[in-house]
């Protein structure tokens, strides 16, 4: 007969305190006296409970004396939920882009220091383009990465913006315009600036909350994606970025860019 299994009451109030800080209705990082009152415990229990889940990433404060919020497992574990949310539901609009283009499709999120790719379907054609998944490229020279710079889903590096295919230096007035751009057509394009012969197009895509969290692309030989063929692209490349918004959540009217 299996044991049954009871908690001790030092689990009880590490997770009554856990469950707190992660409260998705809370309007604001709650300091340990709010903590401490939530979870009707001393002061000197709750600090000892809190430094325990910090300890083991559980939670994190702001400052020595701030806020409490997740800490980077909790993050890292969301993050993961959220990419994996964001595969299922552009598995569809992706397939389609796919049938319609004959290009390889990539669905991109914002990554530390660049653009990270998180699913890819490829193309009809044997002359294509590579597998993308796991790679990290530059924000400014990619049309994923124009898209979530100008919905402030991603900043920019600080110090000299290289472009890639010209070992110029991109002027940021420039990169400023063309993302003014972006968010005037709600469509962006990269022509040969992360390699010579590549070229490619992407929209974006919004949640429930109006915000951009990832930019849906069609990349290939700029051979094929002449600017006839990019102006015949973005009804459609907007259409399947919306597809995949709606299946987040999301509604036109929540449509915001920053």
């Amino acid at each position: 007969m299996e044991q049954e299994f009871q908690s001790t009451p030092t689990v009880e109030r590490a997770a009554q305190l856990l469950a707190l800080v992660l409260d998705p209705d809370a309007d604001a990082e709650r300091g340990l006296g709010e903590l401490a009152a939530a979870a009707e415990l001393p002061k000197s229990t709750a600090s000892r409970l809190l430094a325990t889940l910090e300890q083991h990433g559980l939670v994190e404060q702001e400052g020595e004396r701030g806020g409490f919020r997740p800490g980077p497992v909790i993050q890292r574990h969301a993050g993961r939920a959220h990419e994996q949310r964001l595969r299922e539901a552009a598995e569809g609009p992706m397939a389609v882009l796919a049938e319609h283009t004959g290009e390889t499709i990539n669905l991109a999120v914002a990554g530390d220091g660049g653009v990270h790719h998180v699913a890819q379907t490829d193309g009809r054609h044997f002359l294509g383009t590579t597998q993308w998944i796991g790679r990290s490229v530059p924000y400014h020279c990619t049309a994923n990465g124009k898209v979530l710079l100008a919905y402030r889903a991603a900043e920019p590096p600080a110090g000299p913006l290289e472009a890639l295919t010209s070992r110029t230096v991109v002027d940021r007035r420039v990169l400023d315009m063309q993302l003014a751009t972006v968010r005037d057509d709600g469509f962006a394009v990269a022509a040969e600036e992360l390699e010579l012969g590549l070229s490619a197009v992407a929209a974006p895509v919004f949640d429930s909350g109006g915000g951009v969290v990832a930019a849906l692309s069609v990349s290939g030989p700029t051979l094929r994606l002449s600017p006839r063929r990019v102006a015949e692209l973005r009804p459609i490349v907007i259409k399947q970025a919306r597809a995949l918004s709606e299946a987040l959540g999301h509604r036109p009217e929540g449509v915001h860019a920053a």
